[in-house]
């Protein structure tokens, strides 16, 4: 009650903030003109497969898909994982600032949309957080992420169809082997049946590409043939 009393009074105390630097900023603006110039966005050469940018223009894929298989088809991250969106994406996981949820959606869209929209997506997937974890968040970040882009995509969110049934160690205090191990059991499909053709998972910040792969082995069990991700932010290869 308390958390979310919390997160109530920080969302009033900065009403219209931009999410990148916190400056107030218009209602109609959802981000401030100095901070939209230095927005990261993944540019190209990409990789094919987790979309994240790369140095080498002749490389179809990056190093980390050509050494480990990837079970989903194709990724649409929206910005590299640095400099102030790194800050602010901690305040959107950890702080409350759940209104960043939107922002973020547009960065996604502004990237990716036309692409996205040509997959025929029929639901988007938020990977889950423990319930414990849930708990004393409040909140999941990647369901809020998920509904802001459902509602410009005109797509159903199905946050019942993946549970993260082990509380996992926190990913960013374990290399690349460890991550793998980590979440190899953590996440399984629910009991809800469900007739997808394709999917589209939605996640914060991929990094390793481990938290994607799991949930996506999670999805295949139910019969699901195309499975793609997106993400606010990838790490840079």
């Amino acid at each position: 009650m308390l958390k979310k009393i919390y997160d109530k009074a920080v969302e009033l105390l900065f009403p219209g903030s931009c999410p990148i630097c916190g400056e107030i900023i218009g209602e109609r603006e959802c981000v401030c003109r100095e901070c939209k110039c230095i927005l990261p966005y993944v540019e190209e050469p990409c990789c094919l497969r987790c979309g994240c940018e790369m140095d080498n223009e002749e490389a179809e894929f990056c190093e980390s898909c050509q050494r480990k298989p990837r079970s989903y088809i194709q990724g649409f991250p929206a910005m590299n994982y640095s400099g102030p969106i790194r800050d602010s994406l901690a305040r959107f996981k950890y702080h409350g600032m759940k209104s960043y949820g939107g922002f973020y959606a547009k960065q996604i869209m502004h990237r990716h949309g036309n692409s996205i929209k040509e997959l025929g997506i029929e639901a988007l997937i938020p990977v889950p957080i423990h319930r414990k974890k849930q708990l004393k968040r409040g909140y999941n970040q990647a369901e809020i992420l998920a509904k802001e882009l459902g509602k410009i995509l005109d797509v159903p969110v199905d946050g019942d169809i993946l549970i993260r049934h082990i509380n996992t160690l926190p990913q960013n205090k374990l290399n690349d082997v460890e991550r793998e191990i980590n979440l190899e059991k953590a996440f399984i499909s629910s009991d809800k049946i469900v007739k997808y053709n394709s999917v589209m998972l939605v996640d914060d910040i991929y990094t390793t590409g481990s938290t994607v792969e799991a949930c996506t082995r999670a999805l295949k069990t139910k019969g699901i043939k195309n499975i793609y991700y997106t993400s606010v932010c990838v790490g840079r290869r």
